[in-house]
């Protein structure tokens, strides 16, 4: 892991290993001075670069994916649906994700990693625009849009389409981490997973607040949706010509022997058998059912607490009133910096005291953050500036673990294996998580409610809401769990050799030497 002695001031910003070469005045050609790379392969500075990338496609996803949560009052008008039904938007969406991750877990490990976020994105914005246009014929009566968009006149091809978007964030969320995995190491890498978790409650927040913004200029909320799709092909372009793919695991390597990818089934077997990945993905998957419940259904229960105390005047015709959404997005964003950021300096400072620091700051974030949600649900019949207080401070703790997380995965995974990790803690997650909480807060909610009373909207959604708070103090005892592993499971990690079947390739004088050697597998 050697790097060059030579300054870097005179490359070019994005300089190749083969660049830096000119004529010398008696025009026989000489080096010049190369920019400073490192084993990745990626200089310094495109490696930033890079990472800024990386975090403007993840905002743009979580935009994105939180653009519908922003007016769904409206959207739950237009086609007259219950809070099942509108839960689904939410499930359909995080099931085609959850169910195509693996699939892009095992190709980010074996192909072009770069490539195959372009292609994912791309059919993602193309996705995007099309669900923009579910109705279109019938809200602006277009005599040619009642032949070309037939089929996008019912709710069903809202619910394909949020489903088809999937695709773009499974493509993208099991990949980047793994490449800024591959381009920093130790606290250089927690701090740019830092910088690109900032992303996820930035996006979050600017999709309520985009989605109920544009919605209130145009006066409809198919407009909302077309806001993501012109940014996500400028992503696909900052993708192709910015980002250059790193050396997988090269930056970390030890010179004395070279990693190879074992069989995907080996791969998972070893995953298992790795106690640190599986419990911090089961703390994890509570982390994803709280955010997921609250992303759907807080602007919508703060709408109808207002509704219920007389505040807000009932949504009988779009557009409603989305000012819930505006003031949630803006929570969303600085309590996602406060959170993130504040889980990372917490973390690194508890480091110099205990190597189990990360699982213990991520567990006392969900231990921390139960009790100010259920205050938040249970004031907001009392106090409106009461709830918002109180879900603050429940969102900024939650926000503890996102980076934290990532981090944990990244140092208990050998390099081969990180994007299968990614995608198993995806499935996992999103399948206990967020892929039903949505749905199953709405069916509660449809199965408490006594009548269709603006009380019992307000109510069985409130009671349905506090299940938040128990799966959060569940998180917590997992990532307590965590804690009796990761100082192990780390070093197997670092310290890891091939097996038998996984043979260690030395070069010696122009040949390879298998050489087997028996270890516990991670």
């Amino acid at each position: 892991m050697s790097r060059t002695d030579v300054s870097a001031d005179t490359t070019p910003f994005f300089s190749d290993d083969n660049e830096g070469e000119g004529p010398t005045d008696n025009g026989v050609v000489s080096p010049q001075p190369e920019e400073e790379e490192s084993a990745s392969g990626v200089s310094d500075r495109r490696a930033k670069v890079t990472v800024i990338v990386l975090c403007y496609i993840n905002l743009l996803n979580y935009m994105d994916r939180f653009t519908v949560a922003g007016v769904l009052p409206d959207i739950e008008q237009f086609f007259s649906i219950s809070d099942g039904k509108s839960g689904l938007l939410q499930t359909v969406f995080i099931c085609s994700y959850m169910f195509l991750a693996p699939l892009f877990g095992y190709l980010g490990d074996r192909c072009n990693r770069k490539s195959i976020m372009c292609v994912g994105i791309f059919f993602w914005s193309l996705v995007t625009l099309a669900s923009s246009f579910i109705d279109f014929a019938n809200a602006y009566g277009l005599i040619l849009s009642r032949y070309f968009l037939l089929c996008f006149k019912h709710f069903w091809a809202l619910l394909l389409t949020r489903g088809l978007v999937g695709v773009g964030e499974a493509s993208y969320s099991t990949i980047a981490p793994t490449i800024i995995a591959d381009l920093f190491i130790k606290e250089t890498r927690t701090n740019m997973l830092s910088i690109f978790y900032f992303a996820i409650p930035v996006g979050s927040g600017l999709g309520y607040i985009v989605g109920s913004k544009v919605n209130d200029v145009a006066g409809d909320w198919h407009w909302a949706l077309r806001v993501t799709p012109g940014l996500g092909l400028l992503a696909v372009f900052l993708l192709f010509f910015v980002v250059q793919e790193p050396k997988r695991g090269a930056i970390e390597a030890r010179p004395e022997h070279t990693l190879h990818r074992t069989s995907w089934m080996m791969d998972i077997k070893a995953l298992c058998r790795n106690p640190s990945f599986i419990l911090s993905t089961f703390g994890f998957t509570t982390v994803a059912f709280v955010t997921g419940s609250l992303a759907l259904w807080a602007p919508a229960f703060l709408f109808r607490a207002g509704v219920f105390t007389g505040e807000k005047q009932p949504c009988l015709k779009v557009p409603c009133d989305n000012s819930d959404s505006v003031i949630f997005g803006i929570i969303t964003v600085v309590t996602g910096i406060l959170g993130v950021a504040s889980g990372v300096q917490v973390s690194k400072k508890l480091r110099t005291r205990t190597p189990r620091a990360d699982p213990l700051v991520c567990a006392a974030g969900l231990l921390l953050a139960a009790p100010f949600l259920y205050l938040s649900i249970m004031f907001a019949q009392a106090s409106t500036v009461a709830t918002y207080v109180f879900i603050f401070l429940g969102e900024t703790f939650l926000s503890m673990n996102w980076a934290v997380v990532a981090d944990m995965l990244l140092y208990v995974v050998i390099p081969t294996r990180r994007s299968t990790a990614e995608a198993f803690q995806i499935v996992l997650s999103h399948l206990l998580g967020d892929a039903i909480s949505p749905y199953l807060i709405g069916v509660v909610s449809d199965s408490i409610k006594k009548s269709d009373s603006y009380m019992w909207e307000f109510r069985s959604l409130q009671m349905s809401l506090l299940l938040c708070s128990f799966v959060a103090v569940g998180g917590g005892a997992f990532f307590l769990a965590t804690a009796l592993f990761i100082e192990q499971d780390r070093h197997l990690a670092e310290n890891y050799v091939p097996s038998d079947d996984a043979p260690i390739i030395v070069p010696k004088r122009g040949r390879s030497t298998k050489v087997p050697v028996s270890s516990v597998l991670i």
